[in-house]
């Protein structure tokens, strides 16, 4: 099969498809012959080295994956089943590949109305938002929710499961991307160029930070009395979890992690037509190094997505 390896750290040009032996599914677990790759902004930073989560090359990138099940050492799927997810995060997934073995308790059959393009950008996307707003934020009807980045990856997605738990959606995004917030449901859009949020927002009662930076301090005031900040952009932070206690609010960082509840939760959003993913660019397999430079330049809308 093929794969995408890289043998050092650098920029996208380390990235290169290479034959490789082909992965052999253990008990529980199946092997899905990938028919998409969803990419994300953390493989940009593990290729360059920002963190050693997979430790030293050589490596292969990659979690979310959509594709059809080859062959199955479980009873929770059969050959030909149309399966997503995000297999064995953090923990090297190898998912920048033709073949992925992975458990059958990280994947969930792929929803008929989204397609393996559309699929693959789901997971890790989908699986933030949901562990952010749903298990950790507990939002419900009538809730103020301030999502920061709404155009982005788990950006948009949180705007649509946050209108879908009956929240009231204030979103930050820029230039083109206020229209795409607005579309996705978000009840108020701030344009983040021309508008300071922390002057204009107050009485939120969950913040979902996708930015980072000096965002989560900044978003304190906007928060009323026993609000709560999520972010999925740092870990847990003691100096500024004790700052907002102090304050009377709660801070918590989001590490995302496989979840079959959930992965199915949002199956039923989209089965519902209350969620769909928007994919701004689909690359073929080989030119992996040109997505990742549009990684590395940010500013997407959506997703971006290899097609094997």
């Amino acid at each position: 099969m093929r794969a995408i390896v890289q043998q050092e750290i650098g920029g996208p040009e380390v990235l290169a498809v290479v034959d490789a032996p082909e992965p052999r599914p253990l008990p529980t677990e199946v092997l899905v012959r990938v028919s998409a790759i969803g990419l994300n902004p953390l493989e940009a930073r593990l290729r360059a080295g920002e963190f050693p989560l997979l430790g030293r090359p050589p490596f292969t990138l990659g979690w979310d994956v959509s594709g059809v099940v080859e062959e199955a050492m479980t009873w929770r799927f059969r050959p030909g089943d149309e399966v997503f997810g995000m297999p064995l995060f953090p923990r090297a997934a190898n998912a920048y590949a033709e073949r992925v073995a992975a458990p059958a308790l990280h994947l969930a059959r792929k929803p008929a109305a989204l397609s393996h393009v559309e699929a693959a950008a789901l997971p890790i996307a989908g699986l933030t938002a949901w562990q952010g707003l749903v298990d950790l934020g507990g939002v419900t009807a009538g809730d103020r929710v301030l999502v920061h980045g709404g155009g982005g990856g788990v950006g948009h997605v949180a705007i649509q499961l946050a209108k879908a738990l009956g929240a009231h959606v204030i979103t930050t995004a820029g230039g083109g991307k206020r229209e795409f917030a607005a579309e996705l449901g978000a009840d108020e859009v701030i344009d983040y160029a021309a508008v300071d949020f922390a002057e204009v927002v107050r009485d939120v009662d969950l913040v979902l930070d996708t930015l980072g930076g000096d965002v989560p301090e900044r978003s304190l005031e906007v928060l009323r009395p026993g609000g709560h900040l999520v972010t999925a952009v740092a870990e847990e932070d003691v100096r500024q979890a004790a700052r907002f206690a102090a304050a009377g609010r709660r801070f918590s960082g989001i590490a995302v992690d496989p979840d079959p509840v959930a992965l199915r939760g949002l199956v039923d959003l989209v089965d519902r037509g209350e969620l769909r993913v928007h994919v701004q660019e689909v690359f073929p397999f080989e030119r992996v190094a040109d997505a990742h430079r549009m990684l590395d330049a940010g500013h997407l809308r959506g997703k971006l997505v290899l097609s094997t």
